[in-house]
């Protein structure tokens, strides 16, 4: 366990790697002792930093969904991180390679909340009773931090949160089977990756009710209003200056970024 002067100063590492787009020595390196305690603790330091110099939160991000990835990082539950208004990126949008240390791209889909979830003892209907409306989207993860990463490092990241884009056709959640909604990955009309919503949990909805009820646990609401990224369900393909990143939800539409 990490004293507070020391949570402080991994949070300094994280926000001047982020600034100067140079990633930084693995925490768990500087600090062998650190806990996914710490880790979560660091990571909503950034955050507060952040919202204290005039951001402001709008939901979250869970991480780790599929059973493959979550043996991986030897950890045996997802993760989750903070998602912010600076991180929103229009459908289309051209941005800079060079606002990123190492950007990536994932399929997601995106739940809107209508109303409060409080957990513990959030279900997947009691997410599908809260979702205002459904919306596919595309989450920008980048590694503020060196290979090869820890869970730790990679919790203390935000989980590498790093942008938003959303678009497409917004569905109410019982609209749809949004077990069977599918995303296909193209880097510049060529496919990369493809996989159906069912592999986060076994149902998107499960990633927001996993959430509800870990921050529940810490008396955390999630708020009306807010967006829950629920987990992706394909892997992440890398962003390479001047390529354009595009996912086609099928029926539910498609959108794309490109890096210049």
């Amino acid at each position: 366990m990490l004293s507070d002067a020391d949570r402080k100063k991994a949070a300094d590492i994280l926000m001047l790697a982020e600034k100067e787009r140079k990633q930084a020595v693995q925490l768990s390196k500087t600090w062998p002792d650190l806990t996914l305690e710490d880790s979560y603790a660091i990571s909503t330091e950034v955050a507060k930093r952040k919202i204290a110099a005039g951001a402001r939160l709008i939901g979250h991000k869970v991480g780790l969904t599929s059973k493959a990835m979550q043996r991986s990082s030897q950890i045996d539950e997802p993760d989750y991180g903070h998602l912010l208004d600076t991180m929103m990126i229009p459908d289309g949008a051209k941005v800079p390679h060079e606002n990123f240390c190492l950007p990536r791209v994932e399929v997601e889909l995106a739940f809107v909340l209508g109303k409060r979830l409080t957990g513990p003892g959030i279900g997947l209907a009691d997410v599908l009773r809260a979702t205002e409306y459904v919306i596919p989207s595309l989450e920008i993860v980048d590694a503020r931090i060196q290979d090869p990463r820890k869970i730790v490092d990679t919790v203390a990241d935000n989980g590498a949160a790093a942008g938003i884009v959303m678009g497409g056709r917004p569905v109410g959640p019982m609209e749809v089977d949004l077990r069977w909604v599918g995303g296909i990955m193209y880097r510049n009309s060529e496919i990369e990756e493809t996989g159906v919503a069912a592999g986060v949990l076994g149902h998107p909805a499960m990633g927001v009710a996993w959430l509800a009820n870990k921050l529940g646990a810490h008396g955390v609401p999630l708020e009306a209003g807010h967006i829950v990224l629920a987990g992706s369900f394909t892997r992440v393909v890398f962003a390479r200056k001047g390529d354009t990143l595009h996912g086609d939800f099928g029926p539910l539409g498609g959108i794309a970024v490109q890096f210049v």
